[in-house]
């Protein structure tokens, strides 16, 4: 339960359904006790008339008697009818306060974890599954609203049914009471002993559940590949290994459940033999009346399901406590990116890395090492180098997705640690090298970058505007419903060319102070690229500019270039200043551009 001990901010937030719910629980069980009362007392009557009759029966007041009888056995079921009326009323005003409560749970739950999951840090992405993510927003949150709303409510039924029950029979015979309420020990032992293999076993059926939704999630994510490589069958005979492993986890958890109601079924019959045999005793000895027999039967029957569901109920908390658990974990989870409150207003795009060197904290792979640079305002810096040579972990570090291992990183000569993280990310138009668009129309997903709010038509006129800088305005209006065109999830409908220039838009539309663009024409024909790349001047203009590249073609038109290798500055100058020197920046323009090479050299 120490895990469920997070819910109690949420009850108190709707203290004043739940307390109305525990009203409602409480009135309709009265009317459900009442009517055994009502039962014993028309039982004892009938019985006492049965006696009596055959006194009557040559008499002329014989019809009065049965006449009135009969208007008794009437009061007695028009009580009794009422009352059953009453107390499903209750029942469903019950329903509404509780279990409405936990759906209302159930909503705040997810949006807290879904935004929790949006604060914290790329690291935390690396080292979980999207599978996993997904289990723990729905199926643990399912779990534990089952514990919200019908465990709880069960359980506050089943206390305040006892306590009505057991002060009702406490109050007719407290010594047939006494017999009658033996078993529970044996019952509260059995509960003991069971509930804590069923949150181990519980806690394996969720780590299971969130393996085989990962590897569903991959596997559909990486369908082409599947197909390509003619592994569907092998994928296939994998997952059915997994889901029989979780089925047989599964079955486990519920051999130990199956426990439950056979054995309180049982408890609850030797309760009812109880009540035969010893009220029978003291009916013959005279003590207490046939009607109390009576009574008590329908007590302890009453008692067969809330007691009957202890198990059931037993099971939903504990499994509820088993995904509240893992929930707690990502919940407990604190960004490792933190910044200040106050929010950015203006950014003059100012940006200097000063001797920044940086470890990736999850491989221990040292990416930069001691790098500095600075882009002034309505500068272009090109950055080149090989796969692996740390270029894409610039990007990453200016985002501040990490913090430098050493050295510092300033924007308009100040730290970039006391920059509004978010107000900074949105003076920076990126661009990254794996693009990724949402599986929606490809208007919204240029209008993804776009947080002003314009009326329809000027939005649709940045619209085109944008895709038409990115060089693909041209092939959206081919398209069947041309921006209004659903693309697949990731973009799987389009183009490697297509998705990058659109990603390429997205960008720009927002009219950032600051452009990162990360190897994003890795995917377009060079005529194509030359005709961005010219569109592209203009937008840059006036802004600070990042062009990421193991292209030289791409960075031609930087005010700076730099070339890392291993992580390092090894080399850095304007375009025709790196070709006058020689060195590792002009052997890769001459294995890019032999012929131009030539003539150059001649």
């Amino acid at each position: 339960m120490k895990a469920l001990g997070v819910l109690n901010k949420y009850f108190f937030r709707y203290k004043y359904r739940l307390l109305l719910g525990i009203v409602f629980i409480t009135i309709s069980n009265v009317f459900a006790i009442y009517p055994a009362t009502v039962i014993r007392q028309a039982l004892d009557d009938v019985i006492l008339g049965i006696e009596t009759l055959p006194i009557f029966v040559n008499s002329a007041l014989y019809p009065d008697v049965m006449h009135e009888m009969g208007k008794g056995l009437l009061f007695f079921s028009i009580i009794i009818i009422s009352m059953a009326l009453l107390k499903g009323l209750f029942m469903f005003f019950m329903r509404q306060t509780i279990i409405v409560m936990s759906r209302l749970i159930e909503f705040d739950m997810k949006n807290e974890i879904f935004n929790h999951y949006q604060q914290l840090s790329i690291s935390f992405y690396k080292r979980n599954n999207t599978g996993d993510l997904m289990n723990r927003i729905s199926e643990d949150v399912s779990r534990v609203r089952m514990y919200i709303g019908p465990a709880l409510m069960y359980s506050i039924n089943l206390i305040v049914l006892f306590v009505l029950v057991i002060s009702s029979m406490l109050s007719v015979h407290p010594r047939l009471t006494f017999f009658v309420l033996l078993p529970l020990p044996v019952l509260s032992l059995a509960v003991y002993l069971v509930n804590s293999t069923i949150l181990r076993k519980s806690e394996k059926v969720q780590q299971r559940l969130s393996d085989l939704s990962s590897f569903v999630q991959e596997t559909f994510s990486g369908i082409r590949i599947l197909k390509a490589y003619a592994r569907i069958i092998t994928m296939g005979i994998r997952f059915e290994k997994d889901a029989d492993d979780y089925k047989s986890k599964n079955l486990d958890l519920v051999q130990y459940n199956a426990v439950f109601f056979p054995l309180i079924m049982l408890l609850i019959g030797i309760s009812t033999l109880v009540v035969i045999l010893m009220g029978g005793y003291e009916v013959y000895n005279g003590t207490i009346s046939p009607g109390v027999i009576a009574e008590f039967i329908i007590y302890v029957n009453m008692l067969t399901w809330p007691v009957a569901s202890i198990g059931w109920v037993t099971s939903i908390i504990q499994r509820a406590a088993a995904s509240q658990k893992r929930i707690n974990e990502f919940l407990q989870t604190q960004p490792d990116i933190l910044y200040p409150d106050n929010g950015l207003v203006h950014l003059e795009g100012m940006v200097c890395f000063r001797n920044v060197s940086f470890i990736y904290p999850d491989t221990g792979i040292q990416a930069l090492s001691d790098v500095s640079f600075c882009i002034h305002p309505g500068q272009t810096l090109g950055i080149l180098g090989h796969t692996g040579s740390g270029k894409t972990t610039i990007a990453q570090l200016l985002l501040r997705y990490y913090d430098t291992s050493n050295g510092q990183i300033l924007i308009d000569e100040q730290p970039i640690q006391a920059f509004h993280l978010p107000s900074l990310r949105n003076h920076i138009g990126y661009v990254p090298q794996d693009v990724f668009l949402f599986s929606d129309s490809i208007q919204n997903n240029i209008l993804f970058g776009l947080d002003e709010e314009l009326s329809d038509l000027e939005r649709m006129e940045r619209v085109v505007n944008a895709a038409s800088i990115a060089n693909i305005h041209h092939n959206i209006v081919d398209f069947p419903d041309a921006y209004l065109t659903r693309i697949g999830e990731r973009g799987i409908t389009l183009s490697g060319g297509q998705k990058q220039r659109i990603s390429i838009a997205r960008a720009i539309i927002r009219n950032p102070h600051i452009l990162i663009f990360d190897d994003c024409l890795s995917a377009v024909d060079a005529e194509t690229e030359e005709r961005i790349l010219t569109n592209l001047q203009v937008v840059m203009k006036g802004k600070t500019s990042l062009l990421i590249s193991h292209r030289i073609s791409s960075l031609k038109f930087a005010n700076h270039i730099i070339v890392l290798e291993n992580g390092r500055i090894v080399e850095e100058g304007a375009h025709d200043a790196l070709l006058n020197i020689k060195g590792q920046y002009f052997e890769l323009y001459k294995q890019q551009n032999k012929d131009k090479v030539d003539n150059y050299q001649s």
